[in-house]
């Protein structure tokens, strides 16, 4: 039986249509005023509002004079990530912990700075007193990336210099963020888990002497158990999502938000607050349910003809959540490729053999090299069309048997590295506060007296 529905769900929906009126611009306004909505032109490229030396992005060369479509490219702090990427494995190491160090200070770490950086994590690593019972595990909720905004905030009450906008004690305060990022994920989670779903109730503390990937695993599991396969993707996950240019809108409202004076926590929980909307940090979470509806309403996955039938079901709003959009597909600035999702395929191929899910595998490569002829063929396309690396990571984080709950915070495990770097970069080159203007298209009026209306 439906619920009865209370006065203000009443009111609202009465003046929403107000709103809807009122509020609403002309598309035609846009164009004669040479507004670029989303801060882009017709052709998806971002207006310019600053300069950083934290990431490149290259989607695009010059070719006499006009702009060409290329394989992507990405650079942290002019090092090529997929360089990085391949020395680490070539190593077998971990590389979290020295990206983060190289986004941070710019300049890659020797032996010993880079022990000298963990043993820092390490110790920030830690909540304060009763942090966990009094604050992550009072009103849990479902979102996640809520429950750790809160607990962002709340720590702001723990730091008698919250305030400080030094670049030494912001440093301090990004580190601690950084090192307790997991913990408020996780434990988070726990409590949902626990309080909400009836499941029993874990909380381990991170090991100082694992990697942010491997206490990611430990903590989140029962056992505590990982395999090194299941730790190293992961870790390669954290790296390629870590940081992605200015431009991005998280990062953009970072910086936003730096400009104001504001502190460093109330900084960071705005950006997660951006990073929520599922027009950004969510769409890994779309492709896997994206996956499980098409095995649902496709009766043989290996069939190519039928799985093409389904991608032009998704185009036409005939298919899933009728949208039009084939999730993981396409990205607001690459063209050709996403070099973070042509790097990341070859570990989730090794991931997905270990786990037995070759066939699932082989099932996201038939998608990756359909959906573009699929889209090209019914849509006009400015920049061409790839797989983005959320496509491959959402896989990759039901491989590892990690919650729906936690994609969105994963990332923003790994994202807080960068948001910090322009946070800091932002703290030493900003003179003005950030105030992008807006045009008025509005009508005077003559006022009306009460009495009159």
């Amino acid at each position: 039986m439906e619920a009865e529905r209370s006065t203000i769900d009443l009111f609202a929906d009465k003046y929403g249509a107000i709103c809807r009126g009122h509020d609403r611009i002309a598309a035609e306004l846009y164009t004669k005023y040479g507004v670029k909505r989303g801060l882009r032109d017709v052709n998806g490229n971002g207006v310019p509002t600053g300069l950083t030396n934290i990431s490149r992005i290259e989607s695009f060369k010059m070719e006499n004079g006009e702009k060409v479509p290329c394989e992507g490219k990405l650079w942290y702090r002019g090092y090529n990530v997929i360089d990085i990427v391949k020395d680490l494995m070539n190593e077998k190491r971990f590389g979290f912990e020295e990206v983060a160090y190289l986004l941070l200070f710019g300049e890659l770490p020797s032996e010993k700075e880079l022990s000298e950086f963990k043993a820092i994590l390490a110790e920030a690593g830690r909540l304060p007193k009763n942090f966990t019972r009094d604050v992550i595990m009072k009103a849990p909720g479902k979102d996640i990336m809520n429950t750790m905004t809160k607990s962002i905030l709340t720590l702001a009450s723990y730091d008698d210099e919250a305030e400080n906008g030094s670049i030494e004690h912001v440093l301090k305060q990004s580190i601690e963020l950084i090192s307790v990022f997991p913990m408020l994920a996780v434990y988070g989670y726990h409590a949902y888990n626990h309080y909400e779903k009836d499941e029993s109730l874990y909380i381990h503390r991170p090991d100082e002497n694992l990697s942010m990937a491997e206490n990611l695993l430990r903590m989140l599991r029962p056992d505590k158990s990982y395999t090194d396969i299941e730790a190293k993707v992961l870790d390669i996950a954290l790296i390629l999502h870590m940081e992605h240019g200015g431009g991005n809108n998280s990062t953009f409202t970072t910086r936003v938000v730096t400009s104001a004076g504001s502190d460093t926590y109330s900084v960071i929980a705005a950006a997660m607050s951006s990073l929520k909307g599922p027009k950004h940090g969510g769409a890994n979470i779309k492709v896997v349910e994206m996956m499980k509806d098409l095995k649902e309403h496709v009766s043989d996955a290996t069939d190519e003809d039928a799985v093409r039938d389904y991608l032009f079901k998704l185009l036409n709003k005939e298919a899933f959540d009728r949208k039009g959009l084939i999730y993981g597909m396409g990205h607001a600035v690459y063209s050709l490729s996403d070099p973070r999702a042509q790097v990341f395929k070859g570990f989730v191929e090794k991931l997905a053999r270990a786990k037995g899910r070759d066939s699932d595998f082989e099932l996201y490569s038939m998608i990756d090299r359909l959906a573009p002829e699929v889209i090209s063929e019914k849509r006009r396309i400015y920049k061409g069309v790839s797989a983005n690396v959320d496509f491959y990571s959402g896989f990759v984080y039901s491989m590892l048997d990690i919650p729906l709950e936690l994609y969105t915070p994963i990332f923003a495990i790994a994202r807080i590295v960068g948001w910090s770097a322009h946070r800091l970069e932002e703290l030493l080159n900003m003179d003005k506060i950030i105030r992008p203007a807006y045009i008025s298209v509005m009508d005077e009026r003559e006022y009306v007296p009460m009495s009159e209306r």
